[in-house]
């Protein structure tokens, strides 16, 4: 009887962890409107992809409300930026003559997002 008891329980916590990380998180901010040039960083990124124009400086305000320390840095790898965000701070991002699509990050290399050229 304990046997089932480990194995329903290790399943179920499985169940939990996986529902955690990976289950769809809930839009607390649905109303708030923000231009293209601002990343919100809660749950990930907001927008998850950045619109750039081939070869024209891309100007981001990126402002943090998660407390989750993995989103306490942002990295652009493709055109080697890497910021601190401090929680509830605006911090200026200037992509500079973007000439490819890139991806970034966070710190932990957890949560992703993508940087297109406007076609």
């Amino acid at each position: 009887m304990d046997k089932y008891i480990i194995t329903f329980g290790g399943v179920g916590l499985v169940g939990l962890i996986y529902w955690f990380f990976f289950g769809k998180k809930e839009e607390s901010q649905a109303n708030e409107k923000t231009d293209d040039n601002t990343l919100i960083v809660e749950g990930g990124y907001k927008p998850a992809v950045i619109y750039v124009e081939k070869d024209k400086p891309k100007d981001l305000t990126v402002i943090r409300r998660d407390p989750n320390s993995c989103l306490e840095e942002i990295v652009f790898p493709d055109y080697k930026i890497k910021k601190y965000l401090p929680l509830n701070k605006e911090v200026k991002i200037t992509l500079n003559l973007p000439h490819k699509e890139g991806d970034f990050h966070c710190g932990m290399n957890m949560f992703f997002g993508k940087v297109r050229i406007k076609k």
